[in-house]
């Protein structure tokens, strides 16, 4: 039956929400990001380590929200929490948030390397050297290269296209395509872990303790390292709040969400685990270090063609992760046109398919506009930064509630309270510190060397204050239309 509030079709059970959480974290990160960490660290002991410690604080960060999402199972998920627990402004930052860069960027990244992906099978033209060196530059931001690897670029619109159209006509039709690629995804991945651990691999436990011998870091140095890697660790890890956004299209959200949401956890956990222990069993760090596709690598020692497949793995996991995001985020700018602080068309329900057309559309307008922004690299660190203060701030709603609404209904309670929120809100603030920090002093090195890029903590933030303009010209034309009734009684 039809949400008669918002308008939407509750059509999706316990399996299809899991599949929307597991294929909507797992996309292109554990592919590839463990190649750029080992050059980062150094150490396959390291390496693994902050795979673990990523993988523990997502997983408290999971646990705390989903006490949230069993008290307040509304479609829009951390925008509706939001406006419980902060007021509607910060909900409003929160939602331009997503908006301007944090869904919509993730969107654009994963669109970006299933196209990069699919230059294993198709050849992509581009526009030539010259067109791809033609650069805006953007103050206290950097230089911006809309037409580098311009034919990639191009195919990654395509893509969002395509899962726009999906998702535009139904709920369903999404939540199948979810299915089906979350699945193939889990399968591909468990071939690759059997294939890396056989006898025939060539793998050591001996690459799993020795450290590289042209990449030392110790100290301070290792410590901003470890910050740094950390961002390729968490970019493979995000995605699991985006259930929390279609909860009003859950069937008995109250109970299922927050369900859904740690089981699937569990399983990705479980996953990326499992694939960096094969590919620091099977490759040395200093040869990590050198790939640009790690798991290609790994596969191309246990069986000839290995790249290849892994890439038809990746393309795989990133259609799904992408039709996941797609599907979910749009319903956040629903959510906000609903409460009258965004455009009114954004809140428009297709009569028909009954899904947020209109949002579906703008939301693939900007990203696609994300895709000629920047690389895949920029998108995901700067989305990666923004993201986390969201994530801080919804994990101490944790402890605003159970102050605030002490005897508010709670079908889910986080374990180990106030510990295991409290341990990731002060993770959040630690690590937003020093990803600031990083940013800074990498913009500083490539000034020196004449080469200045973005300060992607800088990019990220300045997009979401730009929305707070648009807030208050919302508020007051409330003000507007509300005051002849006022005047009237």
């Amino acid at each position: 039956m039809k949400d008669e509030r918002s308008g939407l079709l509750p059509a999706l059970g316990v399996f299809t929400t899991m599949m929307v959480v597991i294929g909507g974290v797992i996309g292109s990160g554990v592919f590839r990001k463990s190649g750029v960490m080992a050059l980062q660290l150094g150490s396959p002991t390291v390496l693994l380590g902050v795979w673990v410690l990523a993988g523990v604080i997502t997983m408290f960060g999971t646990l705390a929200t989903a006490e949230i999402s069993g008290m307040i199972p509304e479609t829009g998920g951390q925008y509706v929490y939001f406006e419980r627990i902060y007021g509607p402004f910060v909900a409003y930052l929160y939602g331009w948030g997503v908006f301007a860069v944090i869904q919509t960027a993730s969107i654009a990244a994963l669109a970006y390397v299933f196209a990069e992906f699919s230059t294993y099978f198709v050849p992509l033209g581009d526009l030539g050297p010259k067109a791809a060196a033609w650069a805006i530059h953007l103050p206290f931001i950097g230089d911006v290269r809309p037409f580098h690897e311009f034919g990639v670029k191009v195919f990654a619109v395509g893509v969002i296209v395509v899962l726009t159209a999906v998702n535009y006509v139904g709920v369903r039709a999404g939540g199948i395509v979810q299915d089906v690629f979350s699945v193939a995804k889990i399968v591909g991945m468990l071939l690759l872990l059997l294939g890396m651990f056989l006898p025939s691999s060539g793998g050591s436990v001996a690459h799993l303790t020795t450290a590289s011998t042209a990449i030392q870091k110790h100290g301070l140095e290792m410590v901003m390292a470890v910050a740094a890697a950390l961002q390729g660790a968490f970019w493979a890890y995000d995605g699991w709040i985006k259930a929390s956004y279609i909860a009003g299209e859950i069937r008995n959200a109250q109970h299922v969400l927050p369900r859904a949401t740690v089981y699937g956890m569990l399983v990705v956990t479980a996953l990326y685990l499992l694939m960096n222990l094969g590919y620091c069993w099977v490759l040395p760090v200093d040869e990590m270090a050198k790939s640009k596709l790690v798991a290609a690598d790994a596969a191309e020692k246990v069986f000839s063609g290995g790249a290849k497949w892994i890439a038809l793995v990746v393309m795989i996991s990133t259609f799904g992760a992408n039709n996941a995001v797609v599907l979910s985020s749009a319903r956040v700018y629903f959510a906000m046109a609903q409460r009258n602080v965004f455009p009114a068309f954004f809140g428009r329900v297709h009569q028909r398919f009954h899904t947020p057309g209109a949002s579906l559309i703008a939301q693939a307008a900007w990203a696609s506009a994300l895709v000629f922004s920047g690389s895949f690299d920029m998108l995901t660190d700067t989305l990666i930064f923004v993201a986390w203060i969201s994530y801080g701030l919804g994990v101490l709603g944790v402890f605003v509630l159970r102050r605030r609404e002490p005897d508010a209904p709670r079908p889910y309670k986080v374990p180990g309270y106030p510990w295991v929120p409290g341990i990731f809100v002060i993770f959040a603030a630690v690590f937003l510190f020093l990803t600031i920090y990083n940013d800074v002093m990498n913009y500083r090195a490539a000034v020196a060397a004449g080469k200045p890029g973005l300060i992607n903590c800088a990019f990220g933030t300045g997009l979401v204050l730009i929305g707070a303009p648009i807030y208050f010209f919302y508020r007051a034309r409330q003000k507007t239309l509300c005051a002849p009734a006022s005047s009237a009684s």
